[in-house]
């Protein structure tokens, strides 16, 4: 994968360096990242695989079969680990986690264990020559949730949107919408679109409005 690729897809994966323009394929991605033995890409890792995690169909097994050396493999299961205690730290979890983790040593859970103390205490900690900075660690990681907690409130906005709109067809005809939406916003009405809005729109408002009718209509629905 091409240098401008892989940070494209990193992009795509919560760890933003590029704006991604490419169509992602997640396991080269994670492949790649552990290939590139870069410190600053690894310390994404944790992101970037459960961005994967909640979107595609992620299984260690599938980014094993890209890593063609043995020390790439070790580096993988060592990303993982560190990945593994940054889940547990935010009380993060995942199906295919919970089978990885069952199957670890007790070595390997112990130093999930230690990397997690780590986090929780801030102090720095080595591994594979390369030391970590918990609080950077944390922070990328804290960006992950932030970013998710954007993108439900945007699928919200959009549910309530489309919710409305749907409401707004049921009773008023296309031309009528617009009319209501155009004296919702302040925008000037011509003299035609103030008789009409006067004559038929507004009648319907003002029955919306009407609380008693609104509160007939919930107990018809059985709200």
């Amino acid at each position: 994968m091409a240098d401008r690729k892989l940070l494209n897809s990193i992009s795509k994966l919560g760890f933003p360096m590029f704006e991604p323009s490419e169509e992602l394929d997640v396991i080269e991605t994670l492949a790649e990242v552990v290939k590139s033995a870069d410190t600053r890409l690894w310390e994404g890792f944790p992101v970037m695989l459960a961005n994967a995690s909640e979107t595609y169909q992620f299984t260690p097994e599938r980014v094993i079969q890209l890593l063609t050396t043995k020390a790439q493999k070790d580096h993988f299961h060592g990303l993982m680990l560190l990945s593994g205690a940054m889940f547990s730290l935010f009380h993060l979890s995942f199906p295919w986690w919970n089978a990885f983790l069952k199957g670890l040593s007790e070595e390997d859970q112990a130093t999930v264990k230690k990397w997690k103390s780590s986090f929780t205490n801030n102090q720095a900690f080595e591994w594979n020559d390369v030391e970590f900075d918990p609080g950077r660690l944390k922070r990328l990681f804290e960006l992950y949730f932030e970013k998710k907690a954007e993108k439900q409130r945007r699928r919200r906005d959009r549910y309530e949107e489309f919710s409305l709109e749907y409401a707004l067809s049921q009773v008023f005809s296309p031309k009528q919408k617009e009319l209501f939406k155009k004296k919702l916003e302040g925008l000037p009405l011509t003299k035609t679109e103030r008789e009409y809005y006067s004559r038929t729109v507004r009648k319907k408002v003002v029955a919306l409005a009407n609380s008693d009718l609104h509160s007939l209509a919930k107990t018809l629905l059985g709200l």
